[in-house]
């Protein structure tokens, strides 16, 4: 093979992220990366609450929320947080999972965690149900279970994604993951349209 086709086959390389520097209209230094034109920070003390959009004009505007604004703001903010979370997911079972994990989060004040690759709630809520089947605990208990595993993995240094963890409850040869190919089979089974005996029975 020839260097060129060598090269035309190679996977493109992905291109680093620029990072602008701009000195702002107050004097600070804001980071720009690639085509962001804009930076929110939220700035939080005891006594106030406020957001600052920076642009990469060096323009800047700081916006305190007024005391009579202060809850409805906090009612925003955490619609945003807790619903950004099932961003693509498409399981509408998934996606109260998801809902779940963020508001339990949320509830013990972490408000900085975030999820990393293979963190995702696909597939979760059928593989809950199978563990609950098979163990007869309830959901809560099961998913408990699940994350004590994940934060203990965590607190080992080890890595262990909610991906894997999951994957290994579906082994097609252990009781969890006979259950879940039986639910999966039902599941696909309501979502069709025709039934193909009867559509067979017309053709013949």
């Amino acid at each position: 093979m020839t260097q060129a086709a060598q090269e035309a086959k190679a996977p493109a390389k992905k291109e680093e992220t620029v990072v602008k520097l701009v000195k702002m209209s107050d004097g600070r230094e804001v980071a720009f990366a690639g085509k962001r034109k804009m930076v929110k920070e939220t700035i939080v003390d005891e006594k106030s609450a406020a957001v600052r959009f920076d642009f990469i004009n060096g323009q800047t505007r700081t916006f305190k929320i007024p005391n009579s604004l202060v809850l409805r703001c906090a009612a925003h903010g955490a619609s945003q947080k807790i619903g950004d979370e099932a961003a693509g997911t498409t399981d509408v079972e998934d996606i109260v999972v998801a809902i779940d994990d963020v508001i339990a989060r949320l509830g013990k004040g972490e408000w900085g965690a975030t999820r990393a690759a293979g963190d995702g709630f696909a597939g979760s809520s059928i593989v809950i149900r199978a563990i609950g089947e098979v163990t007869g605990k309830s959901a809560e208990e099961v998913k408990a279970f699940l994350q004590k595993k994940l934060d203990d993995a965590k607190a080992r240094e080890e890595k262990l994604s909610r991906a894997e963890l999951y994957a290994s409850f579906r082994n097609p040869t252990s009781k969890t993951g006979k259950v879940i190919e039986r639910m999966e089979k039902e599941k696909a089974a309501k979502e069709v349209k025709f039934n193909s005996d009867d559509l067979l029975k017309e053709l013949k």
